[in-house]
This record gives structure tokens, sequence and C-alpha cells, in this order.
């Protein structure tokens, strides 16, 4: 164990910019916050366990995944906090959180990966194995935070998988104030039962999906998770990146990936570049539903699909902003409301709405612009299936036709929408339609 706070500055130092793992100027600063070994995070009132008097050494090369286990095992006891101090900590396995235990990093806020002055953890265990154990799991009412996560040998174009980063086991587990560069999976809150998990304040680059959500049997709150390359294009951490990431990304992410949960209560969250934004279904414990409010999917085909939801509940969203499509599959039978929310079209675009399912499709007050990009011919809004209800929606381009209904369609009420096209509405449905107060001009 390292005694003062000269001799653990001069080790970290010397190890880390012999491996080159950083500059001198980064390394500096690391080693300077928090430097105290002995210190917790700032303003932690809790007993807390440090990490380093349990062998950890956060240079970079040492595997310190057995010393860190030992010193968040001893937080049962002795914590309820695992403060691992500012450096770089090596991980070739896996970790587990004990229940009510906290895996506190250095930081007095989210971490950016531009910066990373704080606690560093480098994953290097299960490449190549997609269902691996992940790096990290949190039994009951376990915690992590204030942290940064890397993969140091993932690469592009050639990416390998990796297991999830951080699962979710149980009941009141929490996801606070982490960045992940460039994590093949980021949050698993599906693969086992959980219930009032909370996601927040996470920002990261995944390559296959961000948020995964299922099994969860009471409500679960995802708030302020935000999709970006540039956690990984920018980051501060070797090797420096290179490759088409977006290229990569559009063929590749989901960004929000939700099953069964009763109650999903996302907020203030976004993704870019997404094959799918928001995906719904049912991956084999049922469906969900889930409110949304100030939360967007941008530059993507799909920004929402609705496979399936709950038939009682569905999907509702407030304030969104999606470019470019929302997509209702033919086997769902909640209700999908979306109010106030924007849709504008990339190049890749046809429809805005794509509607096939016995559901009810609600739009209040949304607005539409730039579909029929990639076919002049497609209307914004395409429904053949359920029922379609628009109210004081405005569409701002003049194509023709704006709405298309067809084959399959039950009923439809368009009423006090503001359309650009004499030919606003196209009827083929034989449904029980009813237009009212819509102006054309």
């Amino acid at each position: 164990m390292l005694k003062s706070k000269l001799s653990r500055r001069s080790f970290v130092e010397n190890s880390a910019l012999t491996l080159g793992l950083v500059t001198p100027a980064v390394l500096a600063a690391t080693a300077s916050r928090g430097a105290q070994a002995s210190d917790p995070v700032p303003g932690a009132q809790a007993r807390h366990v440090n990490a380093r008097e349990y062998g950890v050494v956060g240079d970079g090369k040492a595997d310190d995944a057995k010393a860190l286990q030992a010193a968040l095992d001893m937080a049962r006891t002795n914590g309820p906090i695992c403060f691992l101090p500012p450096g770089l900590y090596r991980v070739n396995s896996h970790l587990v959180v004990p229940p009510g235990v906290t895996l506190c990093g250095a930081s007095g806020g989210v971490p950016h990966s531009e910066h990373p002055l704080g606690t560093v953890l480098l994953a290097f265990g299960g490449r190549g194995q997609a269902d691996g154990e992940p790096l990290i799991t949190l039994r009951p009412n376990a915690v992590v935070r204030n942290l940064t996560i890397h993969y140091p040998e993932q690469r592009l174009p050639d990416v390998a998988p990796y297991p999830w980063s951080i699962r979710i086991d149980g009941e009141l587990c929490q996801v606070v104030d982490v960045t992940l560069t460039n994590p093949y999976q980021a949050i698993d809150a599906g693969t086992r039962w959980n219930e009032l998990h909370l996601i927040r304040n996470v920002f990261a680059c995944p390559l296959k999906t961000g948020v995964y959500i299922d099994q969860c049997t009471d409500i679960g709150r995802v708030e302020n998770v935000h999709f970006n390359p540039n956690f990984w294009t920018r980051m501060g951490l070797p090797p420096a990146f290179s490759g088409d990431i977006k290229a990569y990304l559009e063929q590749n992410l989901v960004g929000f990936k939700i099953g069964k949960t009763d109650w999903e209560f996302i907020f203030n969250s976004f993704v870019i570049f997404p094959v799918v934004g928001f995906l719904f279904d049912d991956f084999g414990h049922g469906p969900g539903n889930a409110v949304i409010t100030q939360s967007g999917s941008d530059i993507c085909p799909v920004a929402m699909r609705v496979n399936r939801s709950q038939p009682h509940a569905g999907v509702q969203v407030a304030n969104g902003q999606f470019m470019s499509t929302l997509e209702i599959g033919p086997e769902n039978r909640g209700p999908v409301k979306l109010a106030n929310c924007g849709f504008w079209g990339t190049e890749l675009t046809r429809e805005h709405v794509r509607h096939a399912g016995n559901s009810s499709l609600v739009l209040t007050g949304c607005h539409f612009t730039g579909w029929a990009q990639a076919d002049k011919a497609a209307p914004c809004i395409r429904a053949n299936g359920g029922r379609l209800i628009l109210n004081g929606c405005d569409f701002l381009d003049a194509a023709r036709p704006v709405v298309q209904l067809e084959k399959g369609l039950k009923s439809a009420a368009i009423l006090g929408c503001a359309f650009r096209s004499s030919e606003a509405v196209r009827d083929q449905s034989a449904a029980d339609v009813q237009l009212g107060f819509n102006t054309t001009h």
C-alpha cells in the first residue's frame, strides 16, 4: 500500500507515462485531483472503504479486478461506499457490487472522457463474448457512480463484441454520473428481474445497444441519458480514435431497447445516428409501457418503432423531437400517443409515420417537415391499421398527399390541422373517416 501523497503520485506518474497511457498533462491533473487516498468523494458523510487500501494500484497496467472486488466485498460491512480514487484501473475480468454498496469514483459530477482526470476503469475482459459476464453487476440497491469506463482494445471497423458494461440485478439499483466511451452494450436492466432502477446522467457512445429494459415489474426511471459518438471520438484516452463511427452506428445501434416494464419514465434522453432510436417489443417477458418526455432520436431512419406495447397503457410521448420516422407494427395493441412533438427528415426519409397496428395512434399539436426525401411520392403519414386521430397538427411542406389512409384502417378523425396542400388527405381505406376544421393554405 502506498503511504504518502508524494509516493502515490510518483508511482502513478512513472507507471502511466512508461506505458504511454496518458499524456503528462492529463496524468498530472489526474494525480492531483483527489490524490489523497484517504479522502472519500467530496461531501460524503457515510462510512467508506478506500480501494487503495486493498491493493488496488490504478496504474493502467496491473489487473486491479481481484483487489477491487475485495474492497467492494469489505464495503458490505465497513461501507456502504467503496471509494476509488483518481487513476486508471485495469479490469481483466468482472466486478460485482454487493447489495447496498456504492462503487464511487472521484468526480463531482458527470466525468467527460475528453478530460479523464478522475476514476477510469479500463475494460479488457470479455472480448468476443457478447453473452459473457458483465464488467459490473449491481446486486439489489447497489450503485455505481462518478466514473468513466473505457475499452482500450475496441476498434473500427472491426468492432469486437463485449459483454454488458453494467447489469442491473435486483431492486433499486442505480447508475448515476457515469461516462462510457465505447461500450458494445452499455446498460442492461433487462436480462435479470429488477424494479425501481434509476439510470441518470449517463453519457456514452454505445455500439450495439445503449439501454436495455425488460423484466421490470415496477416503475423504472431513465433520466438525462445521452448517446453520442463524441464520447469516443473526442476522448482523451489512448488509443486515439479513428474510423467512420456514423456509418457503423447507422447500421447497428439501438439506443433504447424496451420490453416488459410496468411504467417506464424516460426524461431528457437522446440518441444520434442509430438504426432505431427507441424500440418497443416483447423480448420474451411480455411488452411494456412508457412515458417519454423532452427526449429525441436524431439523424436516423427510424426514430421510434413500436412493435408491441401493453394494450392498456402503450407508449406516451410529450415534447419529443424525431428525425425521422415513427413506425407502429402490425402486432402492437397498445395506444401510441404523441403531443407537441416535432418530426423532420433526412435523405433516407420516406414517411414520417407508418401506422400498421390494430392500436390507436393519437398525434396532437405535432409538426412535420422534410418527409418524402427518399421517395417523392411518399405521404407524411401512412395508416393501414387500427385507428388514427390527428388534432391540431401542422404540416409544413407543400407535398401531396400528406395523409394517406389505406385498406386495413378502422377509423380516422382529422381535426383542426394546418395543411399546405389541396390534396391533404387521400382516403383509400373504406374506413370511418371524419374530417373537420382543417385548412389547406
